[in-house]
């Protein structure tokens, strides 16, 4: 079956709480889908942000990011006063997302209804923390000593706590329960918001696409409390750590710093770490994309220490013989894998293997003549995803506005477009005619946003993850707009 998807993250919905939450907003976009014929929503990962407040450098694989909790439904529940969050300064402007303002008050709100709530501890709260034992203990207790530690990442802790003795582990859960509580109430509350939203989506016919990260932060509850997963010292120290080497578009490659997995390891446990993660994951999504599936066969190993990725070497990773364990397992799966960069017929035939879909980004698609994989009349066959672009491109709009001559006449021919200005939805078109079995844009493309808009630009720190939509933007106009391109393309 043929469809159409809409590539927005939780942050980036209207709001007055300085980010996208779970509240009305996500509902209305839901409905926005649905009437305009849209049968997917992308989102990028739920996780709580950290470093550079990216959704892929996160303080754990599992939990759910607090900003995202909704204030209105919680005041509905008794458990907040409008008081409590009105008047607050939350943003500077609607436009964009102030990550400081709203980490400094968001937690102090929560804290609100935490204490309200624990007066009675419910039943499914006790279930749910019960069902979520095995990772929810040692995130509830990491974070709990962050914040006892101002925000300081876990090897910045005193030294018995770092390392987790376990006169310090409990000593600090006496000293901290009240703390420990009130982070596994957040993660309650989240979870419960986030299936009653995606509930709701799919009795509307709209799937979710969620994003899982391929690697995790050194600053994670996983690297603090789990050091034999990565290539890690003695010290728990990386021996080396994660990037891309250099490239056109980065001169220096890209250190993201992320811990390498120790690959030796998780075979001799059958993978059972990346088994329960990829369940888990499934189980909150529809389909699952999982990000920089290239470094599943083989990854890029930078120095830990080195300041640039110049310097670098490709090992081998698991390849197939983890997704296997895992469908038998799990049986069969629903995941796209991000095929993008350098990819080698290794590879190409490890998707092979797994029958994923891979991707396919039309941005890329106009620097090589007719040649180019991502162009439409070369896709192979129906078993892809494509897309105008992602989070980590330009918006069309910006794209347009930055391509040389050469590229734009190359894509006006392509597209059959007289004007700069119709190329765009030109791009649209062209990816939701072709045979991919999910075609996918940015709503920025959708809203003709210029390249101020963009959600993320990869190897730069700041400015990132900022975008924001209003509640104007999801009109009957713009539906009826979609809609018909999906008649029109079967989707």
């Amino acid at each position: 079956m043929r469809k159409s998807g809409i590539l927005l993250h939780i942050s980036s919905l209207p709001s007055a709480y300085g980010i996208g939450k779970f509240g009305k907003s996500a509902y209305d976009f839901v409905d926005f889908l649905a009437s305009a014929g849209v049968k997917c929503w992308q989102i990028l990962p739920l996780s709580p942000t950290s470093y550079g407040d990216s959704p892929y450098q996160s303080f754990s694989v599992y939990a759910g990011n607090p900003y995202f909790i909704d204030f209105e439904m919680l005041k509905h529940e008794g458990l907040l006063k409008r008081s409590d969050y009105e008047g607050v300064k939350w943003q500077d402007n609607g436009s964009s997302v102030n990550y400081s303002l709203v980490y400094q008050n968001c937690y102090k709100v929560l804290r609100v209804a935490y204490k309200k709530y624990r007066k009675e501890l419910s039943d499914r709260y006790i279930k749910f923390t019960e069902e979520n034992a095995s990772w929810l203990n040692d995130y509830a207790l990491f974070m709990a000593l962050k914040f006892k530690f101002d925000g300081k990442p876990w090897y910045q802790w005193d030294e018995a706590l770092a390392k987790r003795d376990k006169a310090a582990l409990e000593k600090a859960e006496a000293e901290l329960k009240k703390d420990i509580e009130f982070f596994k109430f957040i993660q309650y509350k989240f979870f419960k918001q986030w299936r009653n939203l995606k509930k709701y989506a799919n009795d509307n016919g709209v799937e979710i696409i969620g994003d899982m990260p391929i690697y995790v932060s050194y600053d994670s509850v996983e690297a603090w409390s789990c050091p034999e997963l990565f290539q890690f010292d003695k010290n728990k120290k990386p021996s080396a750590v994660a990037g891309c080497p250099p490239d056109d578009y980065a001169k220096t490659g890209q250190l993201w710093g992320n811990p390498l997995y120790d690959w030796e390891y998780h075979k001799k446990t059958s993978y059972k770490w990346w088994i329960d993660r990829i369940k888990f994951s499934s189980e909150i999504y529809d389909t699952v994309r999982i990000d920089h599936f290239r470094g599943f066969e083989s990854y890029y190993s930078i120095p830990y220490g080195n300041k640039t990725a110049e310097k670098g070497e490709w090992k081998k990773g698991p390849g197939a013989e983890l997704f296997e364990a895992a469908e038998k397992e799990l049986g069969k799966l629903s995941i796209i894998a991000e095929d993008l960069g350098f990819i080698t017929e290794d590879v190409h035939e490890m998707l092979r293997k797994v029958g994923y879909p891979g991707m396919k980004v039309l941005q890329f698609a106009f620097y090589d003549g007719g040649k180019s994989e991502h162009l439409p009349h070369n896709f192979e066959n129906s078993n892809c995803f494509a897309y105008t672009g992602t989070h980590d491109n330009e918006t069309l709009r910006g794209w347009v506005a930055g391509a040389s001559k050469e590229t734009l006449k190359f894509c006006r021919d392509y597209l059959n477009v007289v004007k700069k200005k119709e190329i765009p939805w030109g791009m649209i078109r062209a990816v939701w005619g072709s045979v991919a079995q999910v075609a996918v844009a940015q709503m920025q493309d959708f809203l003709e946003s210029d390249a101020a808009a963009r959600m993320n630009t990869p190897s730069v720190l700041g400015n990132n993850w900022q975008f924001r939509t209003k509640a104007e933007d999801f009109n009957e106009k713009l539906a009826k707009k979609i809609l018909k391109l999906n008649k029109m393309y079967n989707r």
